[in-house]
């Protein structure tokens, strides 16, 4: 089953853009591959330039067939794997479908008029610095996806002290 989440940048000119991402959308995994890998702006502008994502990864990679076209277990299908695993997988390069951008004209339109999804992530600027923000069905609005990882990694520590 998906984990739905949504990656969204908002421009220095206050302009959002917004794409719907379907797998993993968890704070451990797509929010901790966009802190990671996806905090330079100009950087993620060309990952949302190519619109709804099946999978997020580190990089955008190449076009590629959207799903392992191989048998499973075959190594053809282990090649495919070690291949692309890095590569973020998009509905319109690697499957022919519709771009799917969303732009709204300022953080207050996207706000109201967003795709919302289980996550969904924006990165804004704070005085001068690119900042990663998420809400989720957890929350009551958006906060630092730094402290909302924080707050998980703390909440696992304690559960492995019990």
């Amino acid at each position: 089953m998906a984990t739905r989440s949504t990656i969204a940048l908002e421009f220095a000119d206050g302009t959002v853009q917004q794409v719907y991402s379907h797998w993993d959308g968890y704070i451990n995994h797509n929010g901790k591959i966009l802190l990671e890998k996806w905090s330079d702006p100009f950087k993620l502008q060309r990952l949302i330039d190519l619109g709804s994502v099946s999978q997020l990864s580190s990089e955008i990679g190449t076009a590629h067939p959207f799903s392992n076209p191989h048998s499973y277990g075959t190594a053809a299908h282990i090649q495919y794997e070690q291949d692309h695993k890095h590569m973020t997988t998009f509905y319109c390069r690697d499957r022919g479908e519709d771009l799917s951008i969303h732009t709204f004209k300022d953080f207050e339109d996207y706000e109201r008029n967003h795709q919302y999804e289980e996550y969904e992530y924006i990165l804004r600027n704070v005085n001068g610095v690119a900042t990663w923000f998420v809400c989720s069905y957890e929350s009551d609005g958006y906060e630092p996806l730094t402290e909302v990882m924080k707050r998980i990694t703390e909440r696992l520590a304690e559960e492995c002290e019990e």
